[in-house]
């Protein structure tokens, strides 16, 4: 997803939905966008099946078709394909090995893995 789309998506998320001119509304907020991009940029989502829509007299009133949980879900699942052979270990790992993690959330991690294997989840 590019950082347009994951704009867009986040104003959505934000306001449940909203019409093309409400999401550009909100994307001027912090920089300058033509509403002809945002309909471009929600025209491309839709085909994405990431929007819904609805008319509503002249208006099309947009709403996620997808929690943002959902969608990250879906993007991590897509990187650990394409960067760690579809492995969450190796990810882990990556993220601990190369980014400063706080001893104290590497704990509560350990903690969560020992909870979630008593639970026969891992």
């Amino acid at each position: 997803m590019t950082d347009a789309e994951q704009a867009i998506l986040e104003v959505l998320w934000d306001l449940g939905e909203a019409s093309v001119r409400d999401v550009a509304n909100a994307l001027a907020q912090h920089k300058p966008v033509a509403y002809t991009t945002v309909l471009t940029m929600l025209g491309i989502l839709h085909k994405k099946e990431l929007v819904a829509f609805r008319q509503e007299g002249r208006a099309f009133i947009y709403r996620p078709t997808l929690t943002k949980a959902d969608v990250r879900d879906r993007a991590l699942s897509n990187l650990m394909t394409q960067l760690f052979d579809g492995s969450p270990e190796m990810l882990a790992l990556h993220l601990i090995e190369n980014h400063d993690v706080d001893p104290g959330k590497i704990d509560a991690l350990r903690e969560k893995i020992r909870v979630a294997r008593s639970k026969g989840k891992a």
